[in-house]
């Protein structure tokens, strides 16, 4: 049974982003709102309690000298009285807010009059705001859940948008990786929508469109190059049996062979592009083939063929293909590297190791190239075995892995598939 592993989503995504976004500045905009809101309430509600503390004030001091009774809750110099009003100019009426909160009593405003002439005692009126401040403490609680509500129904909608441009962009970032990995028949399509990922998907499909055909044509370049340098080069061969023997004969002859293995290898590569080349799979020895493909090759190297292998009465392989990677490695092995090369077979795989500097770090890192051939001090060579190499072994279906070992030198590691 397979362990129970917990889901989580991946919160560096452009989605989680952009629901995190969106639901901080719905919090923000809750929280200016909030603020704003109670400023202006509190202010609206000290200054009505102003004025109705001024206009009761104006009634009660009319009906105290009409009857000379209190009227309206007004009182006579009360002890609660702010100091600022204890003493107010004759004739003239002064508000104060109170901030002081005893009970169900405060805040609120105090407004205050002399009765008469200096030394008469202060008609105060004071006019209570506790519950106007009740109220606006429903109201931030009712906006405060309103907004939670909000946010929650929100959040969800926010993030399921904000999935459906990820999926967009995610879609457009395989198809421009299929085509990096090297398939150039791979295309977005139409995308809903007229938006700026629309415009990246209809970019990225161009793109590879203008890069296949750039490829295609290159291809068939390479391909009409090395058809129509094939007569020439076997004449130029022919022609060299005519020459009288010595050196320059000798030379001459060495040099047209380069130059027909080297057309050879270019209608090579040209037809692993095109994918014109099929295997023929039949059931060969493994290390018997790598060892008659390591004796063709003419340099000295040291074939081990391990007991598992030995049991393996056969493969299913095209040995033609097979001969050719082994063999392109191992003249790879001698050229740029250094002796002793060692070929191993075990079970389904070969591996070739020589004792030189090492794969370049460019190689290890890009794959091989056409006609390069890394670092200077790895010899001479056109650059396109390990690519003929690279590609036979794709169409076999075997894995062919580059590496450098620890104690130096190259390894490449052919893993034929089961």
């Amino acid at each position: 049974m397979r362990p129970f592993r917990r889901l989580r989503p991946d919160l560096s995504s452009l989605r989680w982003k952009i629901a995190a976004l969106a639901a901080a500045t719905a919090c923000l905009v809750v929280a200016a709102v909030g603020v704003l809101v109670h400023l202006w309430t509190a202010d609206d509600i000290r200054d009505r309690a102003g004025r109705d503390a001024f206009n009761t004030l104006y009634s009660a001091m009319d009906v105290y000298r009409r009857t000379g009774t209190l009227a309206d809750g007004a009182e006579l110099d009360p002890a609660d009285l702010p100091a600022e009003l204890r003493h107010p100019a004759d004739g003239e009426r002064h508000t104060a807010y109170d901030g002081r909160v005893e009970g169900n009593t405060g805040p609120g405003f105090w407004a205050a009059q002399r009765t008469g002439g200096p030394g008469s005692p202060a008609l105060a009126v004071y006019a209570n705001t506790s519950t106007d401040f009740y109220t606006l403490r429903q109201l931030e609680a009712t906006m405060a859940m309103s907004s939670l509500v909000a946010l929650a129904a929100a959040a969800p909608l926010t993030a399921y948008g904000a999935g459906l441009l990820a999926r967009r962009l995610r879609r457009v970032s395989e198809t421009a990786g299929r085509i990096s990995a090297g398939d150039l028949d791979a295309r977005t399509g139409p995308t809903k929508g007229r938006d700026e990922v629309a415009d990246i998907a209809a970019t990225v499909d161009l793109m590879a469109d203008s890069l296949g055909q750039r490829l295609r044509t290159e291809r068939q370049f390479t391909a009409d190059v090395a058809h129509e340098l094939r007569t020439p080069v076997g004449g130029l061969l022919a022609a060299t049996d005519l020459l009288p023997p010595g050196e320059t004969e000798d030379l001459l002859r060495a040099r047209v062979r380069d130059l027909r293995g080297l057309v050879e290898d270019l209608l090579e590569i040209s037809r692993l592009d095109a994918g014109a080349e099929q295997p023929i799979r039949t059931h060969v020895p493994l290390g018997a083939v790598v060892s008659d493909a390591v004796a063709r090759t003419g340099f000295d190297t040291e074939v081990t063929v391990a007991e598992a292998a030995r049991s393996v009465q056969a493969v299913e392989t095209d040995p033609r293909r097979l001969e050719r990677i082994v063999g392109n490695l191992v003249v790879n092995a001698h050229r740029h590297g250094a002796a002793p090369v060692q070929v191993t077979v075990e079970d389904r795989t070969v591996v070739v190791r020589d004792h030189g500097p090492g794969f370049p770090e460019d190689l290890l890192l890009h794959g091989p190239r056409r006609f390069h051939t890394g670092a200077k001090e790895r010899g001479s060579g056109h650059g396109l075995g390990m690519t003929i190499a690279l590609g036979q072994a794709r169409l076999l279906g075997a894995e062919l892995c580059l590496a450098n070992a620890p104690d130096g030198g190259a390894v490449a590691t052919l893993r034929l598939p089961v």
